[in-house]
């Protein structure tokens, strides 16, 4: 292995490292972004940004700046534009100068109002069913040279794994955290349905078909009104489930 191979090597493991000891994904991808803009800039401010395609839906997951996440969104209201197409793709995009270019000419129009000259765009390779791109921005044509294209794609391609872990973890956070709330509303709508079935002296079917009709009548959601009947009877305002984190 060649020493450039080792550097490589060991700056995954790094950013793998750094997955795994953030306690917040969001802000270590963030950071990521924050060195991309660095590493790739040659001491001129450029902009970074993360897209994600998920579900077939865009959303930028990271980025260096506000500003940043901005010109994303932009693109995000066209629905088509470099950085997305770099990820549906999966091929880099590489808008030299703003002015000379004859796609999305809404979106080339939008971010040049707000001051954008050149655009790169290389994708990550998740290896699934999610899509994503590194995306660059700058303030001066042709800022991106094909050197720093090839460092572009030399980068996300270290950083695809790092990126992957990445959205695994928060994959398997939203399942936690759905499943979560799922319990607390069971917590709840069973308090309720003990309560009631105390006081009106009926099963639990019973009790549940109140509850029910009761929810659709005052056109409250089930667990709104689980809550409040556990209150009213004294029990604690938020019925809460414990897990072990």
């Amino acid at each position: 292995m060649s020493s450039n191979e080792l550097s490589d090597v060991r700056t995954d493991h790094r950013l793998q490292d750094a997955v795994l000891d953030s306690a917040d994904v969001e802000a270590f991808l963030n950071e990521l972004c924050r060195h991309a803009a660095g590493a790739l800039g040659d001491r001129e401010e450029i902009l970074c940004g993360i897209t994600l395609l998920r579900e077939r839906k865009a959303a930028t997951v990271a980025s260096s700046s506000e500003r940043a996440r901005e010109m994303d969104e932009v693109q995000y209201k066209f629905d088509d534009g470099p950085c997305l197409s770099a990820a549906r793709n999966q091929t880099t995009v590489h808008v030299a100068d703003v002015n000379q270019e004859e796609h999305w000419a809404d979106y080339i129009g939008a971010v040049a109002d707000r001051g954008m000259q050149s655009i790169l765009a290389v994708p990550f390779d998740l290896m699934g069913d999610a899509k994503a791109a590194l995306n660059l921005y700058a303030d001066r044509a042709h800022k991106f040279t094909d050197e720093t294209v090839e460092r572009a794609a030399a980068y996300a391609a270290e950083a695809a794994r790092s990126l992957r872990l990445a959205v695994r973890i928060a994959h398997h956070s939203e399942i936690a955290e759905d499943l979560r709330t799922a319990m607390e509303s069971r917590t709840a709508i069973d308090i309720a349905i003990g309560v009631i079935m105390c006081q009106s002296r009926c099963s639990q079917t019973e009790a549940f078909e109140f509850l029910k009709k009761a929810s659709s009548h005052r056109n409250i959601k089930l667990r709104e009104l689980a809550v409040q009947i556990v209150a009213s009877a004294g029990q604690a305002a938020e019925p809460t489930t414990h897990f072990d984190r």
